[in-house]
């Protein structure tokens, strides 16, 4: 599987920016996907996961109510709308998949390049 984030970029506190990741490949509705990010000197960390239908979604306290991921398995693709967007938010955003199912433990299995989000106050 091959990821490709989108629509990254620079946007004041408060805005809001999608992010789009597309998939390679004809089994895109059999991973779970999800959303991570990694600020400069941090842990990378847990934002959003989807299960394979989107029906269940999982979020990041800190993200909780502000980002919202969903997918659309006809075009290969995941979301992740991100509104009232904080200067804390500031991260590389990197999309990830697996073929385990939404409850899985451990890391996944294929990543994205990472896109930037920058947040300016």
């Amino acid at each position: 599987v091959q990821l490709v984030e989108s629509w990254g970029g620079l946007v004041q506190a408060g805005g809001s920016l999608r992010l789009s990741c597309a998939a390679s490949g004809r089994t895109f509705s059999t991973y779970t996907m999800g959303w991570l990010r990694q600020a400069p000197g941090k842990e990378r960390e847990f934002v959003a996961r989807i299960s394979f239908s989107g029906a269940i979604t999982l979020y990041a306290d800190s993200v909780k109510g502000r980002f919202t991921m969903s997918r659309d398995n006809a075009k290969n693709t995941v979301y992740l709308q991100m509104n009232s967007l904080k200067p804390e938010d500031t991260a590389a955003y990197y999309c990830a998949a697996t073929s385990r199912d939404w409850k899985f433990l451990g890391d996944y299995d294929y990543w994205g390049q990472g896109t930037q989000v920058t947040v300016s106050s």
